[in-house]
This record gives structure tokens, sequence and C-alpha cells, in this order.
């Protein structure tokens, strides 16, 4: 069983919202993701998506999305990024979800050898640049939230399992400094880190980074040339 990562995917099944007015690179990028998904997905191997995956509004238009998804091999998993506005309550997302897609809030999941969890997470702060009040509060709640998940993590972990977090923002500033995301993370001592959010030359555009031994991983499509990117 391997695992791949791929975010930012950023479909548009029942919406006109065509991506490559971002650039060259998003032209046809569904179908070259697809093509490389293909070659290096087996039907038992993990996908993880975290966030940004639909532009749809509303759940049942994001369901077009998730079906172009499900058509394609592995073990999907997806979490929330900050445009995934059809994310409705868990219960009834994961009531409506195909069958090969898994879905986090607040919790986490294993599938074989591999506990999954994670959240979207927030601008993380940063000194010289002003944080709004609510910047703060969504940073507040997004730490609980990830320590939520990481406890539920805990739970279902046995001997051996490897623990992989899952965040839409990255986890860091821009100058990859600790945050308590990181802490967090440390404290629970996960095995990997993806997360997506970033596009074009973002400042922050490090594909993979190490924090006292854990990898992290970006993930953005564009950033990574619509290959998915193998964490294990």
């Amino acid at each position: 069983m391997n695992v791949y990562a791929i975010s930012d995917l950023h479909l548009s099944s029942g919406d006109d919202k065509p991506m490559d007015i971002f650039g060259a690179v998003w032209a046809d990028y569904w179908q070259h993701i697809c093509a490389d998904w293909d070659t290096k997905v087996k039907d038992d191997d993990i996908v993880l998506i975290p966030g940004d995956i639909s532009w749809a509004m509303k759940l049942d238009g994001a369901l077009l999305d998730m079906q172009m998804i499900d058509a394609l091999k592995g073990i999907k998993v997806i979490t929330r990024g900050n445009h995934d506005y059809w994310w409705e309550s868990i219960s009834k997302l994961r009531a409506k979800l195909p069958p090969t897609i898994k879905s986090i809030q607040n919790d986490a999941i294993r599938i074989g050898d591999f506990v999954i969890c994670g959240t979207r997470g927030w601008t993380v702060p940063e000194a010289g640049l002003k944080s709004t009040p609510e910047d703060i509060k969504l940073y507040e709640r997004e730490k609980i939230r990830l320590d939520m998940s990481l406890k539920a993590a805990d739970g279902i972990r046995q001997e051996g399992d490897r623990l992989i977090v899952m965040m839409h923002f990255p986890p860091f500033n821009s100058r990859l400094e600790d945050s308590d995301f990181t802490r967090l993370i440390d404290a629970h001592k996960a095995d990997a880190v993806v997360y997506g959010h970033l596009h074009g030359t973002a400042s922050r555009a490090v594909l993979k980074t190490e924090k006292r031994g854990i990898p992290y991983y970006l993930t953005s499509c564009d950033l990574v040339g619509n290959k998915l990117v193998q964490i294990f």
C-alpha cells in the first residue's frame, strides 16, 4: 500500500470556472493529473487531497466533481480547504460521498497501517505582519480542531502505524517558523504532514521541508507539475 497526495484541484464540473486563466500550468491540468494518477495508483493505495477540491457552492454540485475523483483508482481521503464552501455537516457529507472517498473533520481514519487526521488550518502569525481579529479567531479555532483530530488519531493508532497529518493551509508562516500547529504535530509524533493552499510564485513554495525529522510536503497541483507526490 502506497500513499500519495495532491491538493487544490479546484474542479468545476457544474460551474464555469476555468483554471487556465491562471497560467499555462493549468491548461488541461485535470487530464494531466488523471494520466499520472493512472500510472501510479493501485486500487488499495491511498490518495490524500487536503482541500480546495471543488469550486461548487453546494454539496450537490461538488458531488459531480467527487464522481470524477471516485472514478480514479485508490482510496481517497479529503479535508476541507478555504474554498470548499460546499462542505456541509460531516454526517450529511459522508452520507453522500462515493464509496472510495473518505472525509476527515475533527476525527481520524485508519487505513491499513496508516492513521490519517487533520484540519483546514489558517494563516500562521508572523512578526511584522498584522493579524486581524478574525485571523486570530480562526487560527485559535483551527488549533483546537487539529488537537481534536490528533487525539482521535491517538485513540485508533496501533503499534507500527504511521501517522499522517493533512492540512490545507501551511502549518507555518512564510519563514517556515514553528507554530502551535507544528508543536501539536510534534507532540503527537506524526510521521508526515501534507498541505496545500499555495500557488504560483508564493514565497512559501518549498515543496518539502523537515522539522525535527518530520517531513512536510507541499502538494498544490500546479506547484508539483500536476503529478501526485508519493508520501510513503
